[in-house]
């Protein structure tokens, strides 16, 4: 098997006009044998002479560039061989040839080329069955009609597979160029959803540690224990923030079943952050300096995970803004879980016009805001308020709400307000 396949490997890696060259030997010789028999009883054929022989020869071999110049081979064969059938050899010596020459136009050349070789071909079978003294000429007439349509049409055939085949060559080509595409365009987005996380997560977190870390300063001396809880905070954040790094990271590390897997003894990471985890964000802001209600209206219920991590980010980021940009502030957080939508707003009285951090960010975290409404097909809209501070609404749609469990309306009234 294993000699069978090289053998097969090594005919594939050649050029198919290089097989011609045996091909076009081993049909010689069989002329040459084939003309030594003595034709038939009732047909008046010589046998071949040295001319008859250099006929048989010239006519196969030509077979040799048949890929090259089909129509040009067919042409000097059909010719030799109608001087052969006139020089009273048997022409069936050389109609092998002759038929695989009509064979090759028919697979390489339009339709028109092809029928005006099966012309000449049945042309010259009708003139030798003429020239014979034939006492069947119907017989022959009809081998001259039906041997050229079969050749013609076994071309034919041969021509339409391989234009299909090139086809679907293409056609695949152009599927892998589109796949490799996809996937440097996939591989693309995750490292824009990647760096949006890094950003959220290091912005919120390092802002609450820059916070407390100015305050311990200003307090280390005069209160230790003001000093000692604003350590205690920085431990936390920072805690949380190598965390969540640790779990967005992952994401990135690939074992050798070729998933995400997670190395350590502390088992694998936490999932995705969500609302539920809002409380925990409000602490952390709180400490720094940004006094934060949580108010949640409607009956709760799970969210899947892309738009729970959306809106968790989004008031991440938001409130983070506050913490940087309006300091000390009231910041109001209100999620409402309507029927068909999740409203997530956070709004501050901006009471302080001094930011907390005077270094310009230059970020982008209202784009990567809108970027992440975009992705689960909300809106995101954020400005100043007319009676002072700052304003974000987050608008996500979600599947309707089982029926029979009520839900508030936007305005709050009938819901379930949680401050914190």
């Amino acid at each position: 098997m294993r000699t069978v396949r090289a053998l097969r490997g090594q005919v594939a890696g050649r050029p198919r006009a290089a097989l011609d060259v045996p091909l076009a030997a081993g049909l010689t010789a069989v002329a040459l044998l084939l003309a030594g028999e003595r034709p038939p009883e009732g047909w008046s054929w010589d046998r071949p002479d040295a001319l008859g022989y250099t006929l048989i020869c010239v006519i196969n071999l030509l077979l040799a560039a048949r890929r090259s110049a089909p129509v040009a081979v067919f042409t000097s064969a059909a010719a030799l061989w109608l001087w052969y059938i006139a020089a009273g050899f048997w022409p069936v010596v050389n109609s092998a040839a002759l038929m695989l020459a009509l064979y090759t136009v028919a697979s390489m050349r339009r339709t028109v080329q092809a029928a005006a070789c099966g012309a000449a071909f049945a042309a010259v079978w009708v003139a030798g069955a003429l020239l014979s003294g034939s006492n069947a000429p119907t017989t022959a007439i009809a081998q001259a009609l039906v041997v050229p349509f079969i050749m013609w049409k076994f071309g034919d055939n041969a021509r339409k597979l391989g234009a299909r085949n090139r086809t679907l060559s293409e056609l695949t080509e152009q599927l892998r160029r589109e796949r490799e595409e996809n996937a440097r365009r996939a591989v693309a987005e995750e490292r824009v959803r990647i760096a949006r996380e890094l950003h959220d997560v290091v912005a919120h977190h390092m802002s609450v540690i820059s916070v407390q870390a100015g305050l311990a300063q200003y307090v280390f001396t005069a209160d230790p224990g003001t000093a000692h809880g604003a350590l205690g905070t920085i431990s936390a954040a920072s805690g949380e923030a190598l965390e969540e790094l640790r779990r967005l990271l992952a994401v990135l590390r690939v074992g050798p079943e070729g998933t995400g897997e997670s190395v350590g003894e502390e088992g694998p990471y936490q999932p995705t952050p969500g609302l539920d985890r809002l409380q925990d964000m409000a602490a952390r802001v709180r400490a720094a300096g940004v006094e934060v209600e949580l108010q949640i209206v409607g009956e709760r219920r799970p969210l899947a995970q892309g738009p729970d991590l959306c809106a968790y980010r989004v008031v991440q980021e938001a409130l983070t803004n506050v913490i940087k940009h309006a300091r000390p502030a009231r910041a109001t957080v209100r999620i409402a879980f309507l029927p068909h939508q999740l409203s997530v707003r956070v709004t501050d009285d901006g009471r302080g016009n001094v930011p907390a951090i005077p270094v310009p960010s230059g970020g982008h975290g209202l784009i990567g805001m809108r970027e992440r409404a975009r992705i689960y097909g909300g809106t995101l809209a954020a400005g100043p308020r007319d009676e002072g501070g700052f304003e974000v609404r987050l608008t996500l749609p979600l599947q309707p709400a089982a029926r029979g469990r009520g839900t508030a309306g936007d305005d709050g009234e009938g819901g379930r307000g949680a401050g914190a």
